[in-house]
């Protein structure tokens, strides 16, 4: 056990070393939203997990139903989950300096509620809604009371059983074939959330604000991601090539592995708080 706390001891020295003095662009994933009470994808401990695609979202009715009613009953549990002590970590250190922006994979808002100003969210917030036709956009909220007014009761029958809701504020509800989804009100189109699919783009703009944040940062850290998928793998490889130091705080293997500096696998909130700790001492110092 001794020998165990030493190890974690000196990765930390020797993420304190990597990182003091430089400017630190962030990238998170859904590992660091777990001690906030929302699962994550692939952490060690989770379970099989098939998110529905863009391509099953706008070509058949039957899923968008399903997806539409899991959805509102989850997006209310993300509205009402809160910072954790890592989120709160990255915006003290926003705060002192270090953090120079951060570029989440995340669609749950936590790091803004936090208190991080910077925030780029790659892959949308489950807060709005988009219309695929027009082009509008309206919040999450207000889409809830039209679907509340069209299944009244729905979603409280359901917030009694504890349901578990996914990384993209999708529920587990079985059942789910009586509900009715409603359309944009300006032109009647389809209505999906706001926040990038599995087989969908990440917006190019919001891409090269990213890749901006990296080029003008000296390190990167990834905090809870196992950069499975490219759209975040991509920005690591970037800060790689540019000779950058890659920390990644993460628990089980990574894609990125083999691009970082440090590799540590410990959860989140500890770490990140510990770093934070260490750094603001050397500062008042």
């Amino acid at each position: 056990m001794s020998e165990m706390r030493e190890s974690r001891g000196s990765e930390l020295d020797r993420l304190v070393e990597l990182l003091t003095g430089r400017r630190v662009v962030v990238l998170t994933g859904a590992g660091l939203s777990t001690d906030s009470g929302i699962p994550d994808y692939r952490g060690p401990s989770s379970p099989p997990r098939n998110p529905m695609t863009y391509q099953q979202f706008v070509g058949d009715a039957a899923f968008r139903q399903r997806y539409w009613a899991r959805n509102h009953v989850g997006w209310r549990r993300m509205d009402a989950s809160r910072p954790n002590p890592g989120h709160r970590a990255l915006a003290r250190l926003e705060r002192m300096g270090v953090v120079t922006g951060l570029i989440t994979q995340n669609v749950d808002l936590l790091h803004t509620k936090a208190g991080s100003r910077r925030v780029i969210d790659l892959h949308g917030t489950y807060a709005r809604v988009c219309c695929l036709a027009c082009g509008a956009l309206i919040s999450r909220m207000a889409l809830a009371e039209r679907l509340e007014a069209a299944n009244p009761g729905f979603a409280d029958g359901v917030l009694t059983d504890g349901v578990e809701v996914a990384p993209d504020a999708d529920a587990v509800v079985t059942d789910t074939e009586s509900f009715r989804m409603v359309d944009c009100e300006r032109c009647g189109g389809m209505l999906k959330p706001d926040i990038v699919y599995f087989g969908e783009s990440v917006p190019k703009e919001r891409v090269g604000a990213a890749y901006d944040l990296v080029d003008n940062a000296d390190a990167m850290l990834v905090a809870g991601s196992s950069l499975t998928v490219m759209s975040g793998l991509r920005f690591v490889r970037h800060a790689a090539k540019q000779a950058k130091p890659v920390v990644i705080v993460n628990r089980g293997n990574t894609r990125g592995d083999e691009l970082s500096t440090l590799t540590m696998d410990l959860g989140c909130s500890a770490t990140l708080t510990a770093l934070a700790d260490s750094l603001q001492t050397l500062v008042v110092a």
